[in-house]
């Protein structure tokens, strides 16, 4: 202790804690002493991971941003408890490859930032493999008859004819250019591509491939510019729930609105829609896989009879943004 001022040395302990405490408050009064300095913003889990598998042996994985400001410096993805792949900050999708064929696999992406802290893991996701397919070198046909349109100033709606294989197509890859951006299943022929810039021209293709890795030629350019606006503006209308409906009913002593509505087509899967009642978030309703022409929703509104609520919805896109709302209905109990 011979940094401390000669009448600590024979104190007692509690005694020397309390003037070193009192010495360190003063030099922090005076400026000479400013402590730890205070830690940036904590990084938050990648939003919107969806894995999609491409083939009998890989499967593309894909995610958004955290929503923190914290800076990020690379992105770790993980197979089950492995980490298989490290990624630049400006990736956002990668390709996991020499996986087993009818297998099941869960994956998760973290961020690290700048400074090397790692952070949280994002939602688990899972997919299956397809079955492999022995001495097949076809590729698929071309898909035909591409067609886009504009849904916002961050997001266009992409649709095609399927192809043909002389097994299946296992998934659809969508390019920007010469770039893969974006991937769905065999059986879709739509896709919603997120995350765009405001006014900017984009051109896109779409090659299809089988399980055994063949891909097609490329289908023909489609050309696009996304509308002007804010970048934070949602998904255009093309991305919200239509023909909904909302009305009450009585039951046990209370009322119950109950809501109908037709899921958006985002070319992958819708996994919650969020329900606002008079203007807050009344509810997350977490959707199970599958899509479905028609969906429904109860959920108990109160005891009183004649109270007006407005009612509106909007759903989860697959890479975990939230797209536009449903038409507002007006609904009095009773």
């Amino acid at each position: 202790m011979r940094h401390l001022p000669p009448r600590t040395r024979h104190l007692t302990p509690l005694a020397r804690a309390t003037a070193v405490a009192a010495l360190v408050l003063g030099l922090a009064s005076c400026g000479l002493f400013t402590g730890p300095e205070e830690d940036g913003p904590a990084l938050t889990a990648p939003a919107g991971v969806t894995a999609q598998a491409g083939s009998a042996t890989s499967v593309h994985v894909m995610w958004n941003r955290p929503a923190s400001t914290a800076d990020v410096g690379q992105y770790e993805v993980y197979r089950g408890a492995e980490r298989v792949r490290r990624l630049p900050a400006d990736r956002h999708m990668v390709d996991v490859t020499g996986l087993r064929p009818r297998s099941r696999y869960v994956f998760t992406v973290r961020a690290r930032g700048t400074d090397g802290a790692l952070g949280p893991a994002s939602r688990r996701v899972t997919v299956t493999t397809p079955a492999a397919v022995a001495a097949d070198r076809a590729a698929p046909t071309r898909p035909a008859g591409l067609r886009g349109s504009v849904a916002g100033g961050t997001s266009v709606s992409l649709s095609w004819q399927p192809s043909r294989d002389d097994r299946a197509v296992a998934s659809y890859d969508v390019y920007q250019g010469t770039t893969k951006i974006h991937s769905v299943g065999g059986r879709e022929t739509r896709a919603l591509v997120t995350g765009l810039r405001p006014g900017t021209a984009y051109a896109f293709s779409v090659r299809a491939r089988d399980a055994a890795d063949n891909t097609s030629p490329a289908s023909p350019t489609v050309r696009l510019t996304t509308r002007r606006g804010k970048g934070g503006e949602s998904a255009g209308t093309g991305t919200a729930p239509s023909g909904f409906r909302a009305s009450s009913r009585a039951a046990d002593g209370g009322y119950y609105l109950d809501l109908t509505w037709t899921p958006p087509d985002t070319g992958g899967e819708v996994p919650a829609y969020q329900v606002f009642v008079d203007g807050s978030q009344a509810t997350t309703v977490m959707w199970g896989e599958g899509t479905a022409d028609a969906a429904k929703y109860s959920f108990y509104i109160g005891e009183k009879p004649g109270e007006r609520h407005r009612v509106r919805i909007r759903a989860q896109l697959p890479d975990g943004t939230w797209g536009a709302f449903s038409a507002e209905r007006t609904v009095t109990t009773g």
